[in-house]
């Protein structure tokens, strides 16, 4: 056994055995970051869940699932060799807009395929423990004079039922496989709006910006190509508003709330995607072309 590295909220190991290697997970009660950050453990078993209706919607973007045990379950070990992370070829100015776009196609076919299963994923208090509160009602605190609006988008996610939602849609979860994207890390599972996994995944690219400068214009490139890909795929009425309202509470969130992102240290970064932020939150724009537009800009 090996314990592998990345994780905040599980602990994940690689295990060797006769017939290869094969990966196990299991949740933490208590979250491995600076605050006090808790979650319930039943989310093990909805991501086990979200895996398997995902690999049926869209072949191969979810790891081959083998067994699952009290708290924990074991899918098939992915060598990094022949999926490297997105994360790592992304912090390396590798930005492909075709792969974003995959993502994009990726992500609305599984979201088209599973609006009917609202049943199977009672994890409303999961979603809230684990996104809402530690995202946006964390940063409302630090910041009253947007407190209300940021209520107001918790509300509104809260409440939109569409489809099942991943609920954690970044590059280090999204693996470049042979055949197109491997989604990872489905412990927020839960049947909600779409927009959040969109807009939770183009944030990253946003920020991707700021972590290696020289890859801007390809990171934006893909935020685009992610954004086309992915609404050219669904129907869902209202998704790109709803997207580009909550992208900048997010983007706030990645600095200020209890989950931000390690590679922003420097002040200025974060006063940058502060300013951004803020605009967008107090004169919310509808379409996702006019967020990038406004972050393009804030740094030209």
């Amino acid at each position: 056994m090996e314990a592998l590295s990345g994780g905040v909220s599980s602990d994940i190991w690689r295990v060797d055995l006769a017939r290869g290697a094969v990966c196990v997970k299991r949740a933490l009660a208590r979250l491995r970051v600076a605050q006090l950050w808790q979650a319930p453990i039943e989310r093990n078993r909805y991501e086990y869940e979200w895996f398997r209706v995902a690999g049926a919607a869209a072949p191969g973007a979810a790891p081959k699932l083998i067994a699952r045990g009290e708290g924990a379950f074991v899918m098939e070990y992915l060598d990094a060799g022949a999926y490297p992370v997105w994360k790592t070829l992304l912090s390396q100015g590798r930005a492909d807009a075709g792969f974003a776009a995959q993502v994009g196609g990726t992500l609305g076919r599984i979201h088209a395929a599973t609006t009917a299963l609202a049943a199977q994923f009672p994890t409303d208090e999961i979603f809230f423990a684990i996104r809402l509160e530690p995202y946006l009602l964390a940063t409302a605190a630090r910041h009253p004079a947007l407190k209300a609006r940021l209520e107001a988008l918790v509300e509104r996610t809260a409440g939109t039922k569409v489809c099942l939602v991943h609920g954690d849609v970044s590059p280090k979860n999204i693996l470049v496989g042979p055949g197109g994207p491997v989604f990872l890390d489905a412990e927020c599972a839960w049947y909600g709006d779409p927009a959040f996994d969109l807009a939770f995944c183009l944030n990253h690219l946003l920020l991707k910006c700021l972590w290696v400068p020289q890859a801007k214009p390809a990171f934006l490139r893909c935020f685009n190509a992610l954004s086309e890909a992915y609404l050219g795929g669904v129907a869902f009425e209202g998704v790109e508003a709803r997207t580009a309202s909550l992208l900048p509470a997010l983007l706030l969130a990645r600095v200020d709330g209890k989950s931000p992102v390690e590679y922003l240290t420097g002040e200025a970064q974060k006063e940058q995607v502060r300013s951004v932020a803020r605009a967008l939150l107090k004169t919310p724009v509808a379409r996702l072309c006019d967020v990038a537009k406004a972050w393009q800009e804030s740094s030209t």
